[in-house]
């Protein structure tokens, strides 16, 4: 039973990377970008799903699964046209089957029916195609016989006999040797003979068996290697020979076993003989061997293991490092040599192990598009979802947290951004609104943007109904960026009902403190009537970071090295008062607003001089450069993030801390959230005391 666990594991992960390429495929249809091997690539991941659901019994998914093979197989073949209308039904029927996939994973069934009506569209689409007429046999051809597909003139075909033998439980595993002698029949000229010497009588026949089998003489300009994929879905099933033969000199060479499939436990495939060559057998070539091992499956377990070991690691060396740093240079040299090795290896140690957690946000994105249909279509609007760089990669445990908030915007866009199709149309645009998901790296951070082309904000309203229940007084007049702010607070909604879509206010507030609980940060640009952008800005990894110590006073403070442009000692003659306004320092012809540490969290013993200190030019989200003053600069380290959310509680300007060398617990700063803290509290519309950061103790 545990072994029966394991491939049921197995199998529904690799359900989810079939699914996900599917709905991958699928979207290369809907935009006109997709070919022959686009539509070969669908079918064969749902004949995939298909297959092993037949192994584990799941009945269901396979009944619609070789529904929807059925209409994938006279597409892919040019039976049927892939129109517009044929595209929306095949990503319906894949969303569908994923939810059959969920169900039978969960062990939850759906309800009785469910798949029913999408089914017997499947059916209608298909049986409308006129079938084609068998062609007749000539008296010098065999019974069996299929006309040529055209091939390349010039590559010189090759003659393969084939003997074919399926296993009798074939057909109890979802696969149908009809579709077989077709994918055979697109490479070339094939010559047919059906063995029926193991045809019971009629009265004894079990029409859930298979009985029959089958020898090919197939000529054609393919390699043996596309041959053996056309046999790769029952290699555990059948008894296969394939033996090929040149059209000059018939010297025939044995078959080749085709690749186990992925999902199905290994076994080698029985060669039948071959009636009319002796041809001995040889083994797959090494170079196969070595494609098929190179991957693995870890448990993510294992592997989280892996990286909080390298996490306490680093600290550890830090901790080794500080004590190093104390030694005179001459009394112990090969102590230092060392640490300075042991530091190298363990950030190589670290980074590596970062790259085997990190993940294209692919597997995130894949689920977007049926959101949008399945929202658009409730809400009578026609919408089109364009995604981009979703093979940007990034830590898993953020990926794991981004589908909240993602489909809270997505629903944002489709409720509040996007118009009527008729309200689009006299507003002078397109009726399909346009929702663009998108994700980059930029300066050490992953930036994941939700934009439509809707019609923006409209901050008279959200200005009206946040002074009507009292978030804002009467004289208050807050800039664009806090009247657009606004939306993410608990209970905000300008929505005239409460709908199954939005209209309670809990989207945007989740999608804010979802954020903020992964180290990030949330920007939104607005023009009313062209629009919305909502920019994430997260880390690329919740674990280590580098960073470069510095002290104010009597604390210590980590800011990130990748939002570092420059540091320097001002001189008294580049710093300016503006009144209303934080102090700017003037460089290279450019003014920086300047943040005085000490000042935002209140720190005693710090030096109010800028000019006797140091200020740190660093880069943010949204507001451009920003000048972090502080005492000094102790140092650039490797540290490891830990949440300071989960252990003490939310502070503005903090997004994490982490324990130094000596023991001691400093603070990770956030510098975009300074620079709005800042202007916040110029225009006096923060609360000064939420952003009071607790003093690092001294040890931990």
């Amino acid at each position: 039973m545990e072994n029966l666990d394991r491939f049921k594991k197995t199998f529904f992960d690799e359900c989810a990377e079939l699914l996900d390429a599917a709905y991958a495929n699928l979207g290369e249809l809907a935009e006109g970008r997709g070919d022959d091997e686009t539509m070969n690539a669908i079918f064969r991941a749902v004949h995939s799903i298909k297959g092993g659901g037949g192994a584990f019994g799941f009945d269901r998914l396979v009944t619609f699964a070789h529904s929807l093979e059925t209409l994938l197989d006279l597409t892919r073949s040019g039976t049927v046209e892939v129109r517009s209308e044929v595209v929306n039904l095949l990503l319906k029927s894949i969303d569908i089957l994923a939810d059959l996939v969920v169900s039978a994973r969960e062990e939850a069934p759906c309800a009785a029916g469910f798949e029913d009506a999408l089914a017997a569209q499947l059916e209608e689409v298909a049986s409308q195609v006129a079938p084609c007429e068998p062609p007749q046999p000539s008296p010098s051809t065999p019974i069996g016989a299929m006309p040529a597909s055209p091939v390349e003139a010039s590559e010189t075909p090759a003659r393969y006999v084939i003997t074919f033998a399926p296993h009798t439980g074939l057909f109890q595993r979802a696969n149908e040797p009809l579709l077989i002698l077709r994918e055979l029949k697109r490479l070339g000229t094939t010559d047919v003979r059906v063995d029926t010497k193991r045809l019971p009588d009629f009265d004894r026949m079990d029409p859930e068996l298979a009985y029959l089998q089958w020898r090919i003489e197939l000529t054609t300009p393919s390699s043996l290697e596309k041959i053996n994929e056309v046999f790769e879905f029952v290699a555990d099933d059948c008894d296969l020979q394939i033996a090929v033969r040149s059209p000059i000199i018939e010297a025939p060479l044995a078959a080749i076993p085709p690749q186990t499939p992925p999902a199905a436990a290994a076994a080698a495939a029985v060669p039948a003989p071959e009636p009319s060559s002796g041809a001995p057998s040889v083994e797959r070539s090494a170079s196969a061997s070595a494609r098929a091992g190179a991957t693995i499956r870890v448990d993510v377990e294992k592997v989280d293991r892996v990286f909080n070991l390298v996490g306490e690691l680093v600290i550890s060396q830090a901790m080794l490092a500080q004590v190093g740093s104390t030694l005179p240079p001459d009394l112990c040299p090969a102590l230092i040599t060392g640490l300075d090795t042991l530091s190298q290896h363990l950030r190589e140690l670290q980074e590596s192990v970062m790259s085997i957690r990190a993940q294209p946000v692919k597997s995130v994105f894949s689920r977007m598009p049926r959101l949008v249909r399945e929202v658009a279509e409730q809400l009578g609007k026609d919408v089109r979802l364009v995604v981009s760089g979703e093979a940007t990669e990034i830590d898993k445990t953020v990926i794991e947290q981004l589908s909240d908030p993602l489909t809270h915007l997505l629903r944002n866009a489709l409720d509040h951004g996007i118009e009527m199709p008729t309200a689009r149309e006299a507003a002078g645009k397109s009726p399909t609104g346009v929702i663009h998901l998108s994700a980059e790296h930029r300066s050490g951070r992953i930036v994941i943007e939700v934009s439509d082309d809707g019609k923006g904000i409209d901050r008279d309203v959200v200005l009206a109904k946040a002074r009507e229940r009292g978030l804002v007084p009467p004289d208050a007049t807050p800039s664009r960026e806090d009247i657009d702010n606004l939306i993410f607070l608990p209970g905000f909604s300008t929505a005239a009902s409460v709908s199954n879509i939005s209209g309670r206010g809990v989207g945007m507030d989740v999608v804010r403190r979802n954020i903020q609980a992964l180290g990030g940060r949330i920007h939104i640009e607005s023009r009313p009537g062209y629009g919305s952008r909502f920019i994430l800005s997260l880390p690329l990894t919740l674990a280590v970071l580098d960073g470069m110590v510095i002290a104010v006073g009597s604390q210590t403070y980590i800011l990130p090295i990748t939002a570092i442009i420059e540091s320097l000692r001002p001189k008294r003659a580049d710093i300016h008062a503006v009144v209303g306004r934080p102090d700017v320092l003037s460089i290279r012809g450019q003014y920086v607003p300047l943040v005085y540490l000490h000042r935002q969290f209140d720190i005693d013993g710090a030096s109010e001089d800028p000019c006797q200190g140091v200020v740190v030019i660093v880069d943010t989200e949204g507001d451009g450069q920003l000048g972090v003053v502080a005492d000094d600069l102790l140092g650039q380290q490797q540290v490891v993030v830990k949440s300071l959310e989960a252990n003490y509680r939310a502070v503005e300007g903090i997004t994490g801390a982490t324990i130094l060398g000596d023991g001691r617990v400093a603070l990770i700063l956030d510098a975009s959230n300074l620079g709005r803290i800042m202007r916040h509290k110029a225009s006096g519309h923060l609360n000064t005391a939420s952003t009071t950061a607790p003093h690092s103790p001294a040890t931990h």
